[in-house]
């Protein structure tokens, strides 16, 4: 077997079968042939085949964030390379470890315009951690290890990985191949720091010993980390609240009597206010991105604060940090556990009781039988109560989705924070799904953002994913209407979707059993069953058209400014 040659397509499978790579998503195309060829041959990769490139790089992006896992999604060149941009995108804002391939064009035939070819390199460049293009048959298997590498270490991110048509065919020999695969590499500069500055550990930990009112902010870190189980015993160890970002949701037990729920622009209540009184935050793992802060300026200013991230750029990016730290969460935190008496904060956790009391979340009830968002996801969360993996897509129901769910574990909702990208729900709960073939998976999305990629529903069918795809359909482009009717005097530009295709039949059309929930009735009779159920199901749930979602801190704004304390504006 030494001297047998091999191609270079079949260099690329031997490379991922190594890193362990189990799953792909992709969809063929001429650049890519021999790729297809030669993963015929590989039955310990299971290929899933996407019906349109964003899908395929949206369910790698699933697989990855409910795994902890690289994701991996193929594509062709030209516009199947460009298809994925969006998805790349979305793993970069919310750093997921993805590996992108691309098929290219041959390398005779780069820069000259050829069919099908594109610079995705270039293209890809703001959006990655690292991009490739292999020019050489003896350089891919080091790329494809340190792709691999530079996706998973660190702060994790995507890596695109573009080889050209030729690349694919030449050969080397079998005892050439397991040279160089096992040959080391070093990467110049890239050197992720995991342990936390004892100094700054030393002074962390003096402010927490004098803090009375403090708060953890939890972010995606914590999750990327694993480092769950050393947050939980910190803000027990301490008598420290948490609230959550978005993205940070199931890094906490959403039950546990320390957790306020999500901070930010539709974040509760009692977070928010929580984050205005504290005099100390420790922010671990999450960026202080605008959905949260509203105005910089204001957000958490009676506090000193703690950041915590493996990512040095991001500390005193966009807020000003007293005591930074740049480390792995698992790391730090296990330092602080070491160094940190037991502390109790009785007053400051009495307040925080009778707000969670006085801002308990609610919704309006209807006088006839209309069905309500809040309460489809209230029943949905009644019946699983927490143990379910939730896809979401962006908009209203998103929100509603944070807010009316219970997060008991980690990885448990997959959702497009940073980019807010449309389409994301189903393709993501697909990946969700296959990577977590035990675990009941549901993807709650939006009429609007369903049509953007329901061609991923014949994967439903194909693979017998049983996946349960509820659509919260207001016929509008909800978010949007919401802010053009608080902002911009309900001038309803663009956005009324009361054209909608019958999602019933769309649903049948690709062999997916399809079920419309119109009212309580509806809801009451069919909810558990299809909740229980081992097949995939469409949920077309009719709901109120201009139901808007709260609270609400208007963007650039600060918690002075917050509106429907309790989820309805009638309580102000």
């Amino acid at each position: 077997m030494a001297n047998e040659m091999i191609k270079g397509a079949r260099v690329l499978l031997e490379c991922l079968s190594r890193l362990g790579i189990e799953e792909i998503f992709g969809y063929p195309g001429g650049a890519v042939i021999p790729i297809y060829d030669e993963l015929y041959s590989f039955k310990n990769i299971k290929h899933y085949f996407a019906r349109h490139e964003q899908g395929a790089v949206h369910e790698a992006d699933g697989y990855a964030r409910s795994s902890g896992k690289v994701g991996v999604c193929l594509a062709t060149s030209g516009p199947g390379a460009t298809n994925l941009v969006t998805g790349i995108m979305t793993a970069h804002m919310d750093s997921i470890p993805l590996l992108a391939i691309t098929g290219q064009v041959s390398s005779s035939l780069l820069g000259k315009d050829a069919f099908q070819e594109s610079d995705i390199l270039g293209i890809t460049v703001p959006i990655t951690k690292m991009n490739y293009l292999v020019q050489d048959l003896k350089d891919l298997p080091r790329i494809l290890r340190e792709a691999y590498y530079i996706a998973s270490t660190g702060r994790p991110g995507p890596v695109l990985v573009d080889i050209p048509r030729d690349i694919q065919l030449q050969e080397i020999s079998y005892k050439e191949f397991e040279e160089l695969y096992k040959t080391p590499f070093h990467l110049e500069g890239y050197n992720p720091v995991y342990e936390g500055h004892k100094g700054q550990i030393k002074t962390a930990i003096k402010m927490i010993k004098e803090a009375k009112k403090p708060l953890i902010l939890a972010g995606a870190g914590i999750l990327k980390a694993n480092a769950w189980d050393e947050l939980k015993e910190f803000a027990e160890k301490t008598n420290t609240p948490v609230a959550s970002t978005l993205l940070g949701l199931g890094s906490f037990s959403a039950n546990h009597e320390l957790f306020l729920g999500m901070i930010g622009m539709h974040g509760l209540t009692t977070a928010n206010y929580a984050a205005a009184e504290a005099d100390l935050v420790i922010a671990a793992g999450m960026r202080f991105d605008d959905r949260v802060t509203g105005n910089p300026k204001k957000f958490i200013e009676n506090a000193k604060i703690i950041h915590i991230d493996i990512d040095p750029a991001e500390i005193g990016k966009n807020k000003m940090i007293d005591v930074p730290i740049v480390g792995d969460l698992k790391n730090v935190l296990n330092d602080l556990l070491e160094k940190t008496p037991k502390i109790s904060h009785v007053d400051w956790l009495k307040t925080i009781k009778k707000w969670k009391k006085d801002y308990s979340l609610i919704y309006r009830k209807t006088e006839d039988d209309r069905l309500l968002p809040q309460e489809i996801l209230s029943e949905i969360n009644k019946i699983t109560k927490g143990e379910v993996i939730v896809s979401t897509d962006v908009g209203q129901h998103q929100m509603w989705a944070a807010q009316y769910l219970t997060f008991e574990n980690p990885h448990s909702i997959i959702t497009s924070g940073g980019a807010g990208t449309m389409g994301f729900g189903l393709p993501a709960a697909i990946g969700a799904q296959v990577a977590n073939p035990n675990k009941k998976v549901l993807a709650i999305v939006g009429d609007g953002g369903f049509q953007m990629t329901f061609e991923e529903l014949m994967m439903l069918k194909q693979y017998n994913l049983p996946v349960k795809v509820f659509i919260i359909n207001n016929s509008y482009l909800g978010m949007v209407r919401q802010w053009q009717e608080l902002f911009h005097n309900k001038r309803y530009s663009s956005v009324d979707l009361s054209i909608n295709p019958d999602f019933i039949k769309i649903g049948e059309a690709y062999g997916i059993k399809s079920i419309q929930l119109k009212n309580k009735k509806d809801l009451k009779k069919h909810l558990k069953k299809i909740l229980e159920s081992n097949e995939p199901i469409l949920v077309d749930c009719i709901v109120e058209k201009e139901e808007n979602v709260y609270p609400m801190i208007p963007a650039g704004k600060d918690v002075s400014c917050l509106v429907g304390k309790r989820g309805v504006l009638e309580d102000e």
